[in-house]
């Protein structure tokens, strides 16, 4: 059975039928279906720790309220936003809910049918590093045209690999194909500005400044040590 057509306009193909003339034409869905098809086999669903996430209940309500804003303001537009390839980043200290406030970005996305991949930097990189065994069922440039055709990528905590020569050429890789191509990337990272510059190096976030924006920062006590069992 075919998904349902987000617009009310066809009926679940994403083709519009004209049975006068036996035609069809490209319906406003057949983008969005065509994107998350190629995104098949991605990692695009959200987890269940952040499945019940909101932005009227804790933890949300107890992050910084100006940091909440910027956010609401993100997903308020977010079909804008990821038409115009413009994404979000968060920084700042382990534990204060820039994971929590990403995945409200994704599961935004999805709930507006759009295509989303979410991924930690080391799921990723290992994801990669798969494509190169003999018994991997798709090539790293079939990954690679994946991670760039959905329209939102969500890679959390950036910068916490270990870099080498290696790992730096696969992020940039990806960043600057989503660059070209004007697609939307949300990412959260533990280092601020300069000490992620210095471990992925320049060109990397010259290119993720002008696609996400300045950081959004998020200070305070790691609110997982705070909730540990005592």
């Amino acid at each position: 059975m075919s998904e349902r057509c987000p617009f009310g306009k066809c009926d679940g193909s994403g083709l519009l039928l004209d049975f006068d003339s036996n035609t069809a034409h490209d319906c406003d869905c057949r983008p969005q279906r065509i994107s998350r098809a190629k995104a098949h086999g991605l990692s695009a669903v959200i987890p269940r720790r952040y499945q019940g996430v909101s932005f009227d209940r804790p933890p949300v309500t107890e992050i910084d309220p100006t940091v909440v804003r910027e956010v609401r303001r993100y997903v308020a537009s977010i079909e804008e936003r990821l038409d115009e390839g413009r994404g979000l980043w968060l920084s700042g200290d382990v534990g204060t809910g820039k994971t929590t406030l990403a995945m409200l970005v994704s599961k935004a996305a999805l709930d507006r049918s759009r295509s989303v991949a979410i991924y930690s930097m080391p799921r990723l990189l290992a994801e990669i590093r798969k494509t190169y065994d003999d018994s991997s069922e798709r090539s790293y440039l079939e990954l690679l045209e994946r991670l760039v055709e959905v329209d939102l990528l969500h890679l959390d905590d950036l910068g916490v690999e270990r870099s080498n020569d290696w790992v730096l050429e696969q992020l940039y890789a990806v960043v600057n194909t989503r660059y070209e191509d004007k697609r939307a990337i949300v990412i959260t990272t533990n280092l601020n500005f300069e000490e992620l510059r210095s471990q992925i190096t320049e060109r990397t976030v010259s290119r993720l400044v002008e696609m996400c924006g300045d950081q959004i920062p998020l200070h305070g006590n790691d609110a997982r040590m705070e909730l540990r069992p005592s």
